[in-house]
Order: C-alpha cells, then structure tokens, then sequence
C-alpha cells in the first residue's frame, strides 16, 4: 500500500464536473493498493495517516498530526501509484490490486476513516476525477506499506 499525502490549504475531486469531495486545510491523500495489502495493512496505513507529523506546532516545527489540528483529509483512491517503473518506459500494474478487491478494501479504508476522524472527504473509486489542490509548503510524503 502506497499513500501519497500532500499537505494543503483545500483540496477538492470532482466527477463530471461535480464536486464530490472537498476540505479545507488538512491532508490530501492519494492511495495505491497492491495484490499484497489486506486489512491488517489497511489499519495500519490509517494509524499512519491519522498521526503523521507533518503540521506545524506552536514553535513552527512539523509536530502536529492532522488529528492535533482538527484539519480534514480527501481521499482518493489512484491505483498508478502501485505502477512498477523500474524498467522501460511503460508501467507495469502486476502489482495493482484486482479492482474489485481494491474497491472493497478502499471502502472499508474509508469507513473506518470516517469513524476515526472528521472531516473526512473521498473521491470516487474508479471514476475519472479530477483533483485540485493547493499544496501547503509545498509537503509531500510517501508512505509505504
């Protein structure tokens, strides 16, 4: 499991030009399943996020968790991260999770996300979506799982 997390200002997806996701300040997070990843993976990842350091604290410093801040997180499900780019010039996706076990998972990662914080925003899974954001800093990370 792969978690690209931008830290951002706002950050909306939208569907056909519907907006459907949005958040203000917070975490923008663009998630990759692999065949390998399960729900001990899943939970794991969501400890992660919810207590990734990567907000200021009082004395400037990257010490605080989207949780600390009250800040929201958008997810969005985007199976080119678990792209195998080592050789070539064309993506290998043999490691993406099949797309209905990566809806099923996604769901639940979801759910339980919502459950553990809000607000928690998503976009579509398998849709074509369009994300924009504005990224705070900028900051980016790379989780993997």
């Amino acid at each position: 499991m792969r978690a690209l997390l931008q830290r951002v200002s706002q950050a909306s997806v939208s569907v056909a030009g519907e907006t459907v996701g949005a958040i203000g300040p917070g975490m923008l997070v663009l998630l990759g399943l692999d065949r390998r990843d399960d729900r001990a993976v899943a939970e794991r990842m969501i400890d992660k996020l919810l207590g990734w350091r990567m907000f200021a604290d009082s004395e400037g410093r990257m010490n605080s968790s989207v949780v600390d801040t009250g800040g929201g997180i958008l997810l969005v499900s985007q199976f080119t991260l678990s792209a195998d780019t080592r050789k070539g010039l064309r993506p290998s996706f043999s490691s993406a999770m099949p797309p209905g076990e990566a809806k099923a998972l996604y769901d639940d990662l979801l759910a339980t996300l919502q459950a553990r914080h809000a607000p928690v925003a998503a976009g579509r899974f398998g849709a074509d979506m369009q994300v924009t954001l504005v990224n705070d800093g900028p900051v980016t990370f790379l989780l993997e799982l």
